[in-house]
C-alpha cells in the first residue's frame, strides 16, 4: 500500500459550508494514503504518491503507464487506465479543492498515428465530471503536458468534518490510424500527475468553522 504526504483538493456540498477563500496552506503535515490504485496502466508497485514541504502541491508518479500500437504490441495494449483513491487526512479546521491538475508524459507518434490523455477527479460520493481531453497527431516525438483548469467559482470542496476519498482517473490511448502497424510502433507514455494548491494554478484552501 502506497502511502505520503499531500495537499490535495474537495467537494462544496458540505453540511457546514467553508467560510474563507483565502486561506494559506496548514502549517502542518497533510498524510494521504493511497486506498486504491487499479487499472491496466498502474499495476501494482507502479505508481507512488509525493507532495512538497510546503503543502501546496502533490505528484503521481507512474513507472510502467504506456498504450501502445504496432510492432511489439499486444491487442489490449492501445488504451490503458488508472484510478487511484486517495485518503486525504488534514488538520482540523481546514478543507480543500483542486483547481488545476498538470499531466505529462512523452509520445512517439508516426505519421498518420494519434494519441489521446484524458482525464477527471472527483470525490466519493460526488458524480465524476466529465472526462477532459487531449489530443496528439503523428507525426510526434517530444515530451508533452497539458493541464486542466477550473474557474475560482467553480473549484469544488470536500464538505467541512467529512471523510471522502479524492478519486483521480487517467487514460491514454495510441491509434494506429493511416500508419502501417506492421512495420511501425507508436506509444504514449504518463510520467507523472501533478496538482497543486498555490495561486498559479488558481487552487484554494479553505478553513471551517
Amino acid at each position: 500500500m502506497l502511502s505520503a504526504v499531500v495537499a490535495a483538493v474537495v467537494a462544496l456540498s458540505s453540511v457546514v459550508a467553508p467560510h474563507s477563500w483565502n486561506t494559506p496552506p496548514p502549517p502542518d503535515k497533510i498524510v494521504i494514503d493511497v486506498a486504491t490504485v487499479n487499472g491496466t496502466g498502474c499495476p501494482p508497485n507502479s505508481a507512488a504518491v509525493s507532495v512538497s514541504q510546503d503543502n501546496t502541491a502533490f505528484t503521481v508518479t507512474y513507472s510502467t503507464y504506456t498504450a501502445l500500437v504496432g510492432v511489439g504490441a499486444g491487442p489490449l495494449d492501445a488504451r490503458k487506465n488508472c484510478q487511484i483513491g486517495l485518503r486525504v487526512h488534514v488538520p482540523q479546521g481546514f478543507t480543500y479543492g483542486i483547481a488545476s491538475a498538470d499531466y505529462r508524459g512523452f509520445a512517439h507518434l508516426e505519421r498518420g498515428a494519434t494519441g489521446l490523455e484524458r482525464a477527471n477527479y472527483y470525490f466519493q460520493g460526488n458524480s465524476p465530471t466529465a472526462y477532459v481531453q487531449h489530443p496528439l497527431t503523428g507525426p510526434f516525438e517530444n515530451d508533452w503536458q497539458f493541464t486542466d483548469s477550473t474557474e475560482v467559482g467553480a473549484i469544488a470542496f470536500k464538505p467541512c468534518g467529512e471523510e471522502r476519498n479524492l478519486n483521480i482517473n487517467t487514460e491514454l490511448r495510441a491509434a494506429a490510424g493511416t500508419s502501417d502497424p506492421k512495420k511501425t510502433t507508436s506509444y504514449v507514455t504518463m510520467d507523472s500527475t501533478d496538482g497543486s494548491i498555490t495561486t498559479t494554478y488558481h487552487f484554494a484552501w479553505l478553513s471551517c468553522p
